[in-house]
């Protein structure tokens, strides 16, 4: 697409290109900001505000550690945390001792996480303990040696702290027994860190920041390896692109971010602690964003600018009683991805902030951001609206030719954020990745007049759960295993609290199996938004002639 007919659809003042190359890697964008916002509240976590300085501190003592361990350049270390404030001070201390970030999702099982940690070869884990019986499953089986534990009163100061942690340990009972002898406690880790000499990595452009797992369709999760410079574009193009609104901040007023999406997506990660730390901004923490009111007890805090949400989380605060608790008055702009936003909530939510929502569109292997609505939007428009600054965007048949201007064709996109590839896996690179750089989506679109984008359908089999990619092949490969299961398949079937979730279908091999024994063993073996809402068992599953199941065929009969 060479005359990027969506440039015409602009606001004012957004380039049409940006400069990843003012930064030579993350690690130089955030001790930017920790020089500039040195005293400006970074992160607030319940009820306790952590400085920029305090992050520069804790950050370079925690890299020192790293390094005191013998890890070097390149070595990954694993996140398997909820939104706490030891997060962002891990990832701040992984990228300054030029290691890889790997982002896990604390809800795994432990054949999840093995795999994941397997895969990306990661040689430590920071991990909150709460999650620390699931690591203790698997570390056997993984190239990991060294364990960071916290706790959620790390950072709360003394008292406050260990009143919250026994409150979790002991009256919610939320910490699983486990036992890791090899872990160091996170203070102890800073401690040991802060006596420990700290020597600055040349970390470059490209060098790999951070592994994004993503599902496969083969089942197989894959690590998109995003680079410094995919991250520092990311950041620097939803920056230009928000810029519209948040310029409207009085001067004076520090801008804030909520950040109720978890940081181990990618979306919370680039958009909410990346894009927040660039600009001085604070970030609220949410670690339980299924705790409706307690979001809304947390907001009603806060002076709230900007907020990057799915549509599940719009909706469930939209139609709280204590919304109004919250004065939304100051809110410039929310931003809407993961999944589609149904039109019923972008009403809603329009209609009780005044603030409406801009849908993005992006995926792990784009950092995620390419393409949003613009955020003067006055309305909701339905559609994943035009891509971002320094993003291409082409419409591709299954040959891989441009189709025709209205025709829908695979979403394919260019840009400095489109990850490198996927993590040692050159053969699945080569299959999304065209000759002249275009990452294919799987995602079939269609473009109008103005340059806005309308998704249409999805090439992949692909089941999105609350903006969590579920991928069809791992689940059956999953249950396969379940004694007594000969058959099975998994659909995606709407849904009106997730957009999708999944159904799954199974022929019996022992005519004794039971749904309650499939549950079980799928609890024991999946993350939640991967277990299946629906069980179905039947005597036979629809296939082609050459055995490939038909999946239409299931989504359709209900």
């Amino acid at each position: 697409m060479t005359d990027r007919l969506w440039l015409k659809s602009y606001p004012p003042g957004v380039p049409a290109e940006i400069d990843p190359s003012q930064y030579r890697s993350l690690v130089a964008l955030m001790e930017e900001s920790f020089r500039n916002f040195a005293s400006r509240t970074a992160y607030s976590f319940m009820g306790k505000d952590v400085s920029y300085a305090q992050v520069d501190s804790l950050s370079q003592a925690l890299a020192a550690y790293f390094q005191s361990l013998g890890l070097v350049k390149g070595d990954r270390v694993a996140i398997m945390m909820p939104n706490v404030p030891q997060y962002p001070v891990a990832v701040a201390a992984i990228l300054r001792a030029g290691l890889i970030v790997v982002n896990v999702n604390p809800l795994y099982t432990p054949r999840e996480l093995e795999h994941q940690l397997k895969d990306s070869g990661a040689k430590a884990i920071v991990i909150i303990e709460n999650f620390a019986h699931t690591l203790e499953q698997c570390i056997g089986h993984t190239e990991v040696r060294h364990v960071v534990l916290c706790a959620f009163g790390d950072m709360l100061g003394l008292l406050k702290g260990a009143v919250v942690n026994y409150v979790i340990r002991n009256k919610r009972k939320m910490v699983p027994p486990f036992n890791l002898p090899q872990a160091v406690r996170f203070n102890e880790a800073i401690a040991r860190g802060t006596r420990a000499p700290f020597k600055a990595p040349a970390v470059a452009a490209d060098d790999v920041a951070v592994l994004q797992y993503t599902g496969g369709t083969t089942g197989v999760s894959k690590g998109a390896a995003l680079l410094h410079r995919n991250i520092i574009a990311n950041v620097l193009q939803s920056e230009a692109w928000n810029q519209p609104v948040m310029d409207k901040i009085p001067a004076g007023e520090q801008p804030t971010t909520v950040c109720a999406l978890p940081l181990y997506h990618i979306f919370a990660f680039t958009v909410g602690m990346m894009l927040t730390m660039r600009t001085g901004g604070k970030l609220v923490l949410i670690p339980n964003p299924r705790d409706i009111p307690a979001v809304l007890q947390e907001l009603s805090k806060h002076t709230v600018h900007s907020f990057p949400a799915v549509n599940t989380l719009f909706n469930a605060l939209a139609n709280h009683p204590d919304f109004n608790k919250v004065d939304w008055s100051h809110l410039k702009v929310s931003l809407g991805g993961g999944t589609a936003v149904q039109s019923a909530v972008a009403r809603l939510w329009l209609e009780k902030t005044g603030c409406p929502i801009c849908e993005g569109y992006g995926l792990s292997e784009t950092s995620p951001s390419a393409c949003c609505n613009p955020t003067t939007s006055t309305e909701f428009t339905g559609t994943i609206g035009v891509p971002l600054p320094s993003t291409d965007i082409k419409l591709l048949d299954d040959e891989g030719h441009e189709v025709p201007r209205g025709q829908p064709g695979e979403i394919a996109i260019k840009g400095p954020q489109v990850m490198a590839g996927y993590w040692q896996r050159p053969d699945e690179t080569a299959k999304v990745m065209t000759a002249e750089g275009y990452f294919r989506t799987g995602d079939v679109g269609v473009m109008d007049e103005r340059g806005y984008f309308r998704i249409v359908d999805r090439k992949k089999d692909m089941i999105l759960v609350s903006g969590f990619n579920v991928y069809p092949n791992e689940i059956e490969e999953t249950v396969a295993e379940c004694p007594g299961v000969l058959e099975c398949a998994a659909v995606g079937i709407p849904d009106e609290k997730s957009g999708e979730a999944v159904k799954l279908v199974i022929v019996k091999k022992d005519p004794g199996l039971t749904e309650a024994a499939v549950r079980a063993f799928c609890r024991d073996n999946l993350t939640g938004y991967k277990q299946p809402k629906i069980v179905e068992f039947r005597t036979e599953l629809p296939k082609t002639p050459v055995g490939k199941i038909l999946r239409r065929e299931l989504r359709d009969k209900r």
